[in-house]
């Protein structure tokens, strides 16, 4: 390997590296799931302030060990003079006690994952924006894995959210490396990439190819993404390395606060 191209390469082994060892710790000092924060952090408008109609598309790190590699992400829509928020997310551990993983519910879009702080992904606003929360909506009630969860390669949270994005691609929702499952189109090999544009290629979630306007490029490798694209590189464990700022919010400290209900 030619010394030009063994520097990036260390970049971002390297990168990686910084990523695990940081991730690790902060895991070691999570609070227990039961006490921790479902704090909102101020990216989502106050409905009696904000009459509009709202797409937004959220992602956080998972709870426990899962979250060194991996993120649990959700839909929320705001329709136009509506009184509150409606979140569309798959939650497995409802497996067994319900008959479906699907959960669609009223919440606050941007309240912390059991103390993670959420990511925005995208977001809609304005004229048009009811049309396509009625195509949210009618995608989730008819996501085909409702009844199925695996962490990986899928179905999970994330081949839901991606199920939404290629019914409704206006959304451009481009989802971070993270997003394990999103990769996942079950017994189908050929489909659009997971923000509905563009080509995918993808053998049961764990090898294949997508590329898109909205990805970039991007290579699926036993369910880990390697890409790069317009906000930059994406990567296992660190997500994307060069995104730009979508929201600045004052994220509040941490109060622990009660698991809500499924």
């Amino acid at each position: 390997m030619k010394p030009a191209v063994r520097r990036p390469v260390r970049l971002v082994l390297y990168a990686l590296l910084a990523a695990f060892i940081m991730a690790a710790g902060s895991r070691m000092h999570a609070n227990d799931w039961r006490t921790a924060s479902r704090e909102p952090v101020g990216l989502a408008p106050d409905p009696a302030v904000v009459k509009e109609a709202v797409v937004q598309v959220y992602g956080a790190r998972t709870i426990g060990a899962k979250g060194l590699f991996g993120v649990h992400t959700w839909v929320a829509t705001k329709p136009q003079d509506a009184a509150e928020w409606t979140v569309y997310e798959v939650i497995g551990w409802r497996l067994g006690r319900a008959p479906s993983v699907v959960v669609v519910r009223s919440r606050l879009p941007d309240s912390r994952w059991f103390g993670a702080v959420p990511e925005l992904y995208a977001e809609r606003r304005g004229a048009g924006v009811d049309q396509l929360i009625e195509r949210v909506d009618k995608a989730a009630r008819e996501y085909p894995y409702a009844t199925e969860y695996r962490v990986w390669p899928g179905p999970n949270s994330n081949t839901f959210t991606a199920w939404i994005a290629r019914a409704v691609p206006e959304l451009e929702i481009n989802l971070p490396a993270t997003a394990i499952g999103k990769d996942y189109l079950g017994s189908s090999i050929f489909g659009t990439a997971p923000s509905g544009s563009g080509f995918q290629l993808s053998l049961g979630g764990v090898l294949g190819v997508a590329a898109s306007g909205v990805e970039g490029i991007e290579l699926n490798l036993l369910g880990l993404n390697f890409g790069v694209g317009p906000n930059g590189l994406k990567l296992p464990i660190v997500g994307r390395i060069g995104q730009a700022a979508r929201v600045e919010a004052v994220v509040p400290a941490i109060v622990p606060a009660a698991v809500p209900a499924n």
